[in-house]
């Protein structure tokens, strides 16, 4: 099922988004509001139709419900994820810390709660699509190891191997990476990704960091925890500063 907003801009120039919900006027509404926003939006019914939509065609964002038809959210994520980093904000109607961890450790970008204002939906939304623009500066890659990381092309290489980050994921490594072997406190990377103010009961850095961790190997070990404060990326073979 497709919807579009309300067109404020030539369709040919606006960010293009994929919504996987069964809520019709939910749809409805989303699209209407977003395309005064200059968001064209798609949506989808249910969860198999959602996982071909979002694999098949070149959306900027997914919005996905994790109550859907056929394939619940969290089955389309998992599947989207196992062959693309496009940036997935989940919806939810419930509130249970178990599944916002869930989402997040599937790969989501973020995960926002039913129901929501759309005005922090359209806040969401820009910041995780601004955290995967390729960044307006020098082309020249950062070595640190066996890893070079490219800020213009958001790319990351172990060796000659690419290694696929989520747009939260590489924007936490560029960071810390930025950071020249300092430490970057919890409550700075926690703003950056998420543009809200950080919680302390919120563990959606530590599983991003943990992501991170894992798909950098034996690499992952240079992220090294300082208790109470945040995370270093060690540069060298050296103790971090």
């Amino acid at each position: 099922m497709g919807i579009s907003g309300v067109r404020s801009t030539d369709t040919d120039t606006k960010i293009s988004l994929l919504l996987i919900d069964d809520d019709v006027e939910l749809c409805r509404l989303i699209g209407l509001y977003l395309g005064k926003a200059g968001y064209r939006l798609t949506c989808s019914a249910n969860g198999r139709d959602g996982v071909t939509e979002a694999i098949s065609n070149a959306y900027d964002l997914v919005l996905l419900d994790v109550t859907l038809p056929v394939l619940d959210g969290f089955a389309v994520l998992h599947q989207v994820r196992r062959s693309s980093t496009i940036p997935i904000i989940m919806l939810t109607s419930r509130s249970m810390a178990t599944d916002r961890l869930t989402g997040l450790n599937s790969g989501a970008d973020d995960y926002l709660c039913k129901p929501f204002d759309p005005e922090e939906l359209l806040a969401r939304i820009r910041a995780v699509l601004r955290r995967s623009e390729p960044a307006a500066v020098s082309s020249q890659w950062q070595r640190i190891g066996p890893l070079r990381i490219s800020e213009t092309s958001r790319e990351v290489f172990r060796e000659n191997a690419r290694i696929n980050f989520t747009a939260v994921e590489f924007e936490l490594l560029l960071i810390l990476s930025r950071a020249n072997g300092r430490v970057v406190t919890r409550d700075s990377l926690t703003t950056a990704i998420q543009d809200r103010q950080p919680s302390h009961f919120d563990r959606s850095l530590d599983v991003h960091i943990s992501h991170i961790r894992t798909k950098l190997g034996s690499e992952g070990s240079r992220i090294r925890t300082v208790r109470g404060t945040g995370y270093v990326l060690v540069i060298d073979d050296e103790d971090p500063r």
